[in-house]
């Protein structure tokens, strides 16, 4: 009886855990980043910030490029990150995760509209996709901010420091495989000017009072 209960409770832990899957990127280095190899193009560069270090993209040539798909097989995801976009071009692709073979991905993006910036989000899968842009939800360059995408099975999100920029309902299928680009799309157009300090990656859709906090130093 006692053996079948701790049976019961284990299987609960490993549930609850496979439910809560995330995967955290810190990006200290350019050749390895959340445990996974990197390979740098450019010369993107660690730099030192009052939350720790950063890796810092030119918005010309700069990228990094790792041979994983944090959100593969994901039915239900939160992917979040925080950055600081500098300025530069209009339109920039800083963070893109493509699967294998197919034209599916995940992508954040950014639009620089009159000296501030609006969070662009897009995702395209076997069922669906989704491109979620408020032109006129602005924020500030040269300061560190969080962005999120999240999607619950039924509806798409996307936020900017835990305030909801759009929404909409999409049916979006788990993506395979694949591989991810930090600081430019995959196919190294629309380069990122600014910095990436921490990204993370959840199997499920989390409440705004989960996310990622931007560290107060910043």
């Amino acid at each position: 009886m006692r053996r079948a209960a701790g049976i019961l409770i284990a299987a609960a832990v490993l549930l609850w855990c496979a439910e809560r899957k995330s995967d955290v990127w810190k990006f200290d280095s350019i050749t390895q980043i959340g445990g996974h190899a990197a390979t740098a193009e450019g010369h993107p560069r660690v730099i030192s910030t009052a939350a720790g270090k950063a890796v810092e993209f030119d918005g010309v040539k700069d990228a990094l490029f790792l041979d994983v798909h944090p959100l593969a097989g994901a039915e239900t995801f939160t992917w979040e990150v925080i950055f600081r976009p500098d300025g530069g071009a209009e339109e920039q692709r800083f963070f893109h995760f493509q699967e294998n073979g197919t034209d599916s991905r995940m992508l954040f993006e950014l639009r620089v509209i009159e000296g501030k910036w609006a969070l662009d989000s897009f995702d395209m899968s076997s069922t669906g996709s989704k491109a979620l842009l408020d032109r006129t939800e602005l924020h500030s360059l040269g300061a560190w901010h969080h962005a999120a995408a999240v999607y619950d099975g039924r509806e798409y999100r996307n936020y900017v420091d835990g305030v909801l920029q759009g929404a909409a309902e999409v049916r979006l299928a788990p993506q395979g495989t694949g591989r991810t680009s930090v600081g430019t799309r995959i196919n190294r157009v629309n380069y990122f000017k600014g910095a990436v300090l921490w990204a993370r990656m959840t199997n499920r859709a989390l409440p705004p009072g989960e996310f990622l906090k931007v560290p107060r130093s910043c």
